[in-house]
């Protein structure tokens, strides 16, 4: 349930992030799969790198509660039919689709449906344009809890290997933390601004 050593999370990753030497960067605590999250970091950093000149900025998101589902790939929607979790309004990881606005010229970082735009807020891009997300362990126990009382556990496993599973189905790129809320003041200590 808590982990211990830093082989059980991604370390090495969260050290580089945590030790990231530009002081432009932010944190965002990132809760809520149904709020503009992603909008706010995409709108965050247009304006760091283009109105404030700051092109090495970097952008962490905090994700736990019911924002972290969205870091799960779309077998493991399927297969623990993680909506039920999410709520209607997400049928499906909506948030992992590129929108056609992902192919537009990235030199025209003024076009309005372009993948500088509002049309373009997805975790994919966002990850492309270097915005780091961090997964919650805790997010991760606590959901296999909630799959386990919901009884949407095909392969009946215990909850440990319920919670293994579902953190091998994270999103390639993602960084694993022994918790998000845990995390914050560590990357606070580092200068990073936080954002909510």
């Amino acid at each position: 349930m808590i982990l211990t050593e830093t082989d059980q999370w991604d370390a090495e990753a969260l050290n580089a992030v945590i030790s990231y030497k530009a002081p432009y960067k932010q944190v965002w605590d990132n809760t809520e799969i149904g709020s503009p999250w992603l909008n706010l970091m995409r709108n965050s950093i247009n304006a760091q790198v283009w109105s404030f000149k700051h092109p090495d900025f970097l952008a962490v998101s905090a994700t736990h509660g019911t924002a972290h589902l969205a870091l799960f790939d779309d077998a493991t929607w399927e297969k623990y039919q993680l909506t039920k979790l999410a709520g209607q309004k997400f049928k499906s990881n909506t948030l992992i689709k590129e929108s056609s606005a992902a192919k537009a010229d990235a030199k025209n970082f003024e076009d309005a449906n372009g993948v500088f735009s509002p049309a373009d807020n997805s975790i994919p891009i966002l990850m492309r344009r270097g915005v780091v997300f961090l997964s919650c362990h805790n997010a991760i126990w606590e959901e296999a809890a909630a799959l386990l009382k919901a009884e949407s556990n095909p392969d009946k496993l215990n909850h440990e290997q319920l919670a293994a599973e579902l953190t091998n189905h994270l999103l390639p790129g993602v960084v694993l933390t022994p918790g998000a809320v845990g995390t914050l003041p560590e990357l606070q200590r580092a200068g990073f601004h936080y954002a909510k």
